[in-house]
This record gives C-alpha cells, sequence and structure tokens, in this order.
C-alpha cells in the first residue's frame, strides 16, 4: 500500500509542468477522422444530421407561417393571463382556449385542430416525473403550427412547421 502510494507521489511530480493532454490520432474521442464530418454537424460528430433528422420540422410555406403567427398572436395573450393567474394545468388552459375560439378536438394533427395535454416526463436520478404544466399545439394548416407551454416558471408560443412522425409536437427520441 504504502509503495503504491509512494510510486502514485512519484509519478504527480515528475508530471509538474508537463502539458496535461496528449495530442489526439485521427479519429480518436476528440474527432472524427477527416472525411467524416458533415456540415453542421455539432462539433464535427459523424452522422449528426442523419441521426437527428426526425427533430427537423417540415418547412412552413409563407402563408403558412402567416397564419401561424396570426394564431400565435391570438394564443399568447391568452397563456400570458392564465400564467400570471398561475393556471397551468391541462384541463384549465383547455377551457380558456375553447372559450377562446378553438375547437377541442383532442390529439389528432389536421389542419384546425387543437392539442392540450400534460408535460412530458423525464427521467430523474431513479424515476420518471411529470412537470406541473400543459403543452399546447394548435395545427393551423398542413405545414404551420403553434405550438405553446405554459408552466409555474415561464411560458411560451412559438410557430414551425410539423414534424414528420409527432405532428406539431416536437419528437422526444428517435425511430
Amino acid at each position: 500500500m504504502a509503495g503504491a502510494l509512494f510510486l502514485g507521489t512519484a509519478l504527480a511530480l515528475t508530471a509538474c509542468g508537463q502539458q496535461g493532454t496528449v495530442p489526439a490520432a485521427s479519429g480518436s474521442a476528440a474527432g472524427p477522422a477527416p472525411g467524416n464530418v458533415e456540415p453542421d454537424s455539432h462539433g464535427g460528430a459523424p452522422h449528426h444530421g442523419e441521426n437527428n433528422g426526425f427533430k427537423v420540422p417540415k418547412e412552413m410555406s409563407r402563408g403558412g407561417e402567416k397564419a401561424a403567427r396570426k394564431e400565435a398572436a391570438r394564443i399568447e395573450p391568452v397563456l400570458k393571463r392564465l400564467w400570471k393567474a398561475k393556471i397551468w394545468d391541462p384541463k384549465r388552459v383547455r377551457a380558456a382556449l375553447v372559450a377562446s375560439g378553438y375547437r377541442n378536438v383532442g390529439s389528432e394533427q389536421k389542419p384546425g385542430t387543437l392539442t392540450v395535454q400534460t408535460m412530458d416526463s423525464r427521467f430523474e436520478t431513479d424515476h420518471y416525473v411529470t412537470p406541473e404544466g400543459t403543452l399546447i399545439a394548435f395545427r393551423v394548416r398542413r405545414d404551420a403550427c403553434v405550438t405553446a407551454f405554459t408552466q409555474p416558471t415561464n411560458y411560451q408560443v412559438a410557430v414551425n412547421g410539423p414534424y414528420m412522425e409527432t405532428g406539431c409536437f416536437e419528437p422526444k427520441g428517435g425511430h
């Protein structure tokens, strides 16, 4: 035991003043091998775009984006009012949006449909938890959505194109 401690101390002392990194060999953990880097690959991760393509929404047309921004401007004041009143549960958020003229149609992703649901659960330490709050999606047109959320800390309203596999909501996992 004492010998191992002495050897460890000796190695640490002889390393004083030396750079603590070793130059990376091509293709090592420091980055992909030359030729495997995609444009816009988030730090050179090979196949990042290919592996995460399901998280890219479809492009909105100009008309779709304009219509989505108009609906977002209608939804934002409702969520702001609810958030200030500390109302972020799905049942009351849905009721407020329906009272504002939106149809309550469940989780269909056809144009003109509203989806109101609980926040997505997430894994914390050793179990899943579902945070307080509500996720909202309104499919404005075939190519345009309004997505929003409200929760104790904040609320947000955004516009986006639909996702290939999940409609207006951003997918959480791959296929």
